[in-house]
């Protein structure tokens, strides 16, 4: 009988590219979307989800468990980027990406638990960010959220374990998606500190995921991950130099490390 996938946010970008590899091979594969209407060709059915709202997600849990016998693996992918100086970044805008890219994917693991505890099994893959191994400048709220999901997966790990029901992360680098046209970009104020070095670090930020990598190679990654019987606590996917930081940062000094970022950004 094959496995039964809830991706969210499965109706474009990473999550769509790992619905349509996953449906190739064989998963009964369920994607989410604010607007699942708008997708009338994907290749596997989207549920109306909102992962900020506790009742939608509830909802939309409950209807796929009257569907199938079991969710056996929950990849948590939905998620929003956003950028600006830290200053200047309204707290507000910081609360919504943290509701989106934290407390959304935390929401989903807590309703899903119980059918997995019942079942014995389970997996749970969240999909974080390198960016959230390192604070970015002009990136710090989505490296911040990121970064809590890292941590937090960990904590979760430790406690499911008892009851066979396994997490991880995923963390990709840059990759050509949508992601930027969704962003929430603070605006470039003409009397700013910041107006000098915030616009163009925002033109190569975008640039970077313009020529990022191909989806599809995250989708691979997934797959062989669900194949593995324990997998670890984290994982990166994407181009070898974005992997690296992540080693550089562990052992170069601190102050080396930042002087490095900060000659990268042009700051």
């Amino acid at each position: 009988m094959p496995k039964t996938v809830l991706i969210t946010g499965g109706s474009s970008g990473i999550g769509k590219s790992i619905g349509d590899f996953l449906f190739e091979k064989g998963f009964e594969v369920y994607g989410t979307s604010r607007f699942p209407e708008k997708y009338k060709n994907s290749h596997f059915p989207l549920l109306k989800l909102d992962v900020t709202d506790p009742i939608s997600i509830k909802n939309c849990v409950q209807k796929l468990l009257k569907k199938v016998i079991a969710i056996d693996i929950l990849i948590n992918n939905a998620g929003v980027g956003i950028t600006g100086p830290m200053e200047e970044v309204p707290i507000d805008e910081m609360k919504k990406n943290f509701d989106t890219n934290l407390f959304g994917p935390i929401q989903m693991i807590n309703t899903i638990l119980p059918s997995m505890r019942f079942n014995k099994k389970g997996m749970v893959i969240n999909i974080t960010s390198i960016a959230g191994y390192f604070g970015l400048p002009f990136r710090g709220v989505y490296s911040g959220s990121k970064g809590s999901l890292e941590l937090i997966t960990e904590s979760y790990r430790m406690e499911l374990k008892q009851y066979g029901i396994k997490m991880t992360t995923v963390a990709p680098g840059e990759f050509s998606t949508n992601i930027a046209d969704r962003r929430y970009h603070a605006p470039i104020i003409n009397n700013s500190p910041y107006r000098n070095t915030y616009g163009p670090t925002l033109k190569l930020l975008n640039s970077h995921v313009d020529s990022g990598g191909d989806p599809i190679l995250i989708a691979k990654f997934i797959y062989r991950i669900i194949k593995k019987n324990n997998p670890k606590p984290h994982y990166k996917v994407g181009a070898f130099l974005q992997k690296f930081s992540i080693t550089l940062k562990r052992i170069l000094p601190n102050s080396l490390f930042e002087f490095i970022l900060m000659k990268f950004y042009k700051l």
